[in-house]
């Protein structure tokens, strides 16, 4: 049976709390009194076109050191000679077939080593076995950059389609499976426990509970991937090759001509940002449940 103290008590201990919330909702006050108003600490508002900033900054101190003279045309064309060289090389049709010899060895080689780097992270995050046999060889290559495995992939596969493809597939996968590997690790376990006490089946965990935990980790490595993808085209299409953009800039760089190698510069820098442009409005749609910092 209830007495007037404890009445008087929990009367007290509700006024208690309702002070505690009004304090929390106000924030600390001054001196003076007056609540003191929240401060973000986060970065604030996206700013528009805040990505193209750099970049139209750069185009524009090009700009105006070349039409002042203080860049000399022979070590970097003006804009407006790059631009003549872009159409001319459209004019010709060199500039669509080098381009779509360049794009296709990037989409077989990101495609392969997408595939590749994926199976690989799933077998050796579900399985201490397959992280015994996977993971040690993986971090091998990660230690031992692409390139230098060029000429070794040379004398195994010739200097066709082949050394190209797979330079590019070797380059892709590292960073698809340590990204991927690494977000399967951290899923939490109170996860597994839940599939394992609703008997979910192999499959099922692996589709509903292990790729979708997974995913923020691919996303990242795909990032990384897509960068090493053109990086790698670069250098190979570079390596007695007959088309592609490397073979436009090498044979450019033979005859000196400056404009040349520029176009194909700019093009590739256009499908590096176009690429991961796409990759980051992927991981918006896909991921946009989260609630992070850059949010």
């Amino acid at each position: 049976m209830s007495t007037t103290w404890d009445l008087d008590q929990g009367k007290s201990a509700r006024r208690h709390r309702h002070s505690i919330a009004a304090f929390a909702e106000a924030g600390p006050t001054r001196a003076s009194g007056r609540p003191r108003l929240r401060r973000r600490l986060g970065p604030g508002p996206a700013i528009p076109f805040g990505l193209q900033l750099g970049p139209a900054i750069l185009v524009l101190v090009w700009v105006i050191g070349s039409a002042f003279g203080w860049i000399d045309p022979r070590i970097l064309s003006a804009p407006w000679t790059v631009i003549e060289a872009f159409a001319r090389l459209i004019e010709q049709g060199r500039l669509q077939d080098n381009f779509a010899t360049s794009a296709t060895r990037a989409l077989v080689g990101l495609s392969i080593g997408l595939v590749i780097g994926t199976i690989l992270a799933v077998i050796a995050g579900l399985s201490r076995i397959g992280e015994a046999l996977i993971d040690g060889p993986v971090q091998i290559k990660r230690a031992i950059p692409t390139l230098a495995l060029i000429p070794l992939l040379i004398l195994w596969f010739g200097i066709g389609e082949g050394m190209k493809v797979t330079t590019i597939v070797l380059a892709v996968i590292v960073p698809v499976y340590i990204h991927t590997h690494n977000a399967l690790r951290s899923i939490d376990s109170r996860y597994v426990e839940l599939a394992e006490t609703l008997r979910m089946s192999r499959k099922d965990f692996i589709f509903e509970v292990i790729l979708p935990g997974a995913l923020p980790g691919f996303l990242l490595g795909l990032r990384f991937a897509v960068t090493l993808c053109w990086v790698s085209l670069v250098v190979v299409e570079q390596i007695n090759a007959t088309s592609g953009l490397g073979y436009m800039i090498d044979l450019a760089r033979n005859y000196g001509q400056t404009d040349v190698i520029l176009v194909g510069l700019a093009v590739y820098v256009l499908l590096g940002l176009v690429s991961d442009g796409l990759v980051r409005l992927l991981e918006r749609r896909v991921l946009s449940w989260r609630r992070t910092l850059a949010n």
